[in-house]
């Protein structure tokens, strides 16, 4: 087990449950997650054997048929997944979001109905806010619902899908002024739907298209696509919680989650970079000596272990605040922050001490250097997790008076 990034206070069953994620990274995919990100190629045979291992299950309810662990549990698998490829713990963070909201939000029949299928993998799970022209402003949302009898009518774009193609279950927030007078403020007007389709690309349901796969730089395997709606008829009871005008308040409670596990990729990624980083450093000799004995490169790697330290503590952190019941968003969006800067400057370094073999598709390290820059983005921008975190702050600190 590796010194770094070891955490204090774990039940045996979480470790347990640790060891068995990081044997099946060890074994599963490592060996294979550079071959098939080079090829985009959706690692079908890694997904099911996550499904094997009760993964998709980790987070729901004993009563649902899932295991009922943490978040922490579930945060420090994502870690460990992470450390082997990052794109295959976007398969799985999207999935639980959905889950989540499912289980805190959900009516008993929404509950009764999804999370059995969840907790097996047959159902899977993918969100949608974003939109092409609005970024992380989510109160310009333009997608709208429209009731017409039993049903709303859905019309609009939606863009960054993580899991468009492969998931049936799609979280999709869109305007829906039925009951929210002129003048009510936009995220007061918003409303999540529970969009039920076939796995794949084109038409796969009445009034819904996913066109295809978007080309990405890094983040490859994992299907991102658009999400587009036209006369998509959703019966009244796939609002999630039966109430209209709930949507932001759901969705941003799914993305606390959504920010702890970002947190938790950036500390995987980091932690393998410093282990390619450090394993390289001790093999390539130049000057008459390996490179881990000039003091340039220790440097470089005792930065590169404080930054995972660092990182993975904000993380863990962050994950057991949102467990206790309390209000985490000021922790998780720091722990996002934090980490997702630390591993682009993690695996910089770690492509720095490879020199000019880190530039060659034959070493992990180049494929960790296109991935790192989602993190940056993935769940709300930096620039977005410091607006975050100064309001709360000055909540927090306000002067009396």
């Amino acid at each position: 087990m590796a010194r770094l990034a070891q955490t204090a206070g774990l039940t045996d069953v979480q470790r347990e449950i640790l060891k068995t994620v990081r044997e099946f990274v060890d074994k599963e995919i490592i060996p294979v997650a550079t071959e098939l990100e080079h090829r985009d190629e959706y690692p079908q045979a890694i997904v099911d054997g996550l499904k094997e291992l009760g993964l998709f299950g980790l987070m729901i309810p004993e009563e649902y048929g899932g295991l009922g662990e943490s978040l922490l549990t579930y945060a420090l698998c994502v870690e460990e997944i992470a450390r082997g490829w990052m794109s295959v713990s976007g398969i799985i963070n999207t999935h639980f979001i959905v889950a989540y909201m499912l289980k805190q939000h959900g009516t008993q029949e929404q509950k009764d109905y999804f999370l059995p299928r969840m907790a097996l993998g047959e159902v899977r799970g993918a969100f949608s806010m974003s939109e092409p022209a609005l970024g992380s402003d989510v109160s310009a949302i333009t997608s709208k619902a429209v009731k017409d009898g039993d049903e709303y009518v859905l019309n609009g774009q939606k863009m960054w899908l993580t899991n468009g193609g492969s998931s049936t279950l799609v979280a999709v927030l869109v305007r829906s002024d039925e009951g929210h007078p002129e003048g009510t403020a936009p995220h007061k007007s918003m409303t999540t739907f529970l969009v039920e389709k076939e796995p794949g690309f084109g038409e796969v349901r009445p009034g819904l298209t996913i066109p295809g796969k978007i080309d990405k730089m890094g983040y490859k395997g994992v299907d991102t696509t658009e999400l587009i709606m036209d006369g998509l008829r959703i019966p009244a009871n796939r609002v999630l919680g039966g109430q209209t005008g709930r949507g932001f308040y759901q969705m941003m409670d799914g993305v606390e989650v959504g920010r702890v596990n970002v947190a938790a990729r950036g500390c995987g990624v980091a932690q393998r970079a410093f282990e390619l980083g450090v394993s390289y450093a001790q093999q390539r000799h130049t000057f008459g000596k390996a490179i881990a004995e000039h003091q340039a490169i220790q440097f470089k790697l005792a930065e590169m272990a404080t930054k995972v330290e660092a990182a993975h503590a904000m993380m863990v952190n962050a994950a057991r605040k949102k467990d206790s019941g309390e209000r985490n968003d000021l922790e998780a969006g720091m722990a996002k922050y934090l980490a997702s800067e630390y591993c682009k400057e993690v695996v910089e370094d770690a492509f720095r001490i490879h020199g000019g073999y880190g530039f060659s598709k034959e070493y992990e390290i180049e494929r960790l250097y296109r991935e790192a820059p989602m993190l940056l983005i993935g769940e709300g921008t930096a620039e977005i997790q410091k607006m975050i975190i100064g309001r709360r702050l000055l909540e927090e600190y306000r002067l009396q008076g």
